[in-house]
């Protein structure tokens, strides 16, 4: 591993990470969606909710004061309600890498942090959420 590249494997939050890399978090993003493994998950949909936190750099934002400079979390919140919108996949693992990837398509992303609510579970017993959080990096 480079230096500037952070481990996400060290710790549940890129602590290396927050030494190179600002913190940038987008949480509560509501989506619906159509996953799941079961038939009526499918057919019938319900509810996800994404939270974000992304490694991003922002000094040259600060310096320039310009959108062109920095993430811009409205286009990328739309980008990411969309992706769990699309395609119907089986599993919460596939739904989060996919966001994951909307993320850091982004250059100026260096790691994200997603996790994924699934409070609709289709689980029989008496539960408050089903999320998912993952971890990713380039390189």
């Amino acid at each position: 591993m480079t230096e500037t590249t952070p481990d996400p494997t060290a710790a549940a939050t890129p602590v290396g990470a927050q030494r190179l890399l600002d913190r940038l978090s987008i949480t509560g993003i509501e989506a619906f969606g159509h996953h799941g493994v079961f038939d009526f998950e499918r057919r019938d949909g319900q509810p996800f909710v994404v939270d974000l936190v992304l490694g991003v750099d922002t000094r040259a934002a600060a310096a320039s004061d310009d959108l062109e400079d920095t993430v811009d979390y409205g286009a990328l919140t739309t980008r990411v309600k969309e992706a769990v919108e699309g395609d119907p996949v089986d599993l919460v693992e596939t739904v989060a890498q996919r966001v994951a990837d909307v993320c850091l398509a982004d250059d100026r992303v260096g790691w994200a942090e997603v996790t994924l609510h699934k409070p609709q579970a289709p689980i029989d017993a008496t539960f408050t959420d089903v999320a998912l959080t993952i971890h990713r990096s380039r390189g």
